[in-house]
């Protein structure tokens, strides 16, 4: 059974959402540094926003505006793109606090490597 390729073309969001999702999930896996992984955690954020702006989008709909003495006909969803602005000031507001607490974190240790960071603190624990 060949996949088809207009499969790939009607869902490419879904698919751009996915793989960004887990280049984020393998970004945070993986990388000791502290800085890495809140760009990683900022990626599967910035896929979670393309996911759900797709799912409102309707191909050959028209803007949610009706007027007078108009006919009812197919529009896009606004709402998941008015979630989706709050979800980007929050997201930006924990990249933010994520940020601050890595500068402390560096003030206190002086790395942002976390292999590091557990070295230095199993090793204050042993003494």
């Amino acid at each position: 059974m060949p996949i088809e390729i207009d499969f790939f073309l009607n869902n490419i969001n879904y698919i751009g959402a996915m793989v960004l999702f887990v280049i984020g999930l393998y970004t945070v896996l993986t990388h000791p540094n502290l800085i890495k992984k809140v760009i990683g955690i900022n990626i599967m954020e910035t896929s979670v926003f393309l996911f759900f702006v797709s799912i409102g989008f309707i191909s050959g709909a028209n803007a949610p505006i009706v007027e007078q003495g108009q006919a009812a006909e197919t529009v896009v969803n606004p709402l998941p793109s008015a979630m989706i602005l709050t979800g980007i000031v929050v997201a930006i507001g924990v990249t933010a606090f994520a940020l601050s607490l890595i500068v402390k974190i560096h003030e206190a240790y002086g790395t942002i490597e976390l292999d590091e960071i557990m070295q230095i603190r199993s090793a204050e624990k042993n003494d």
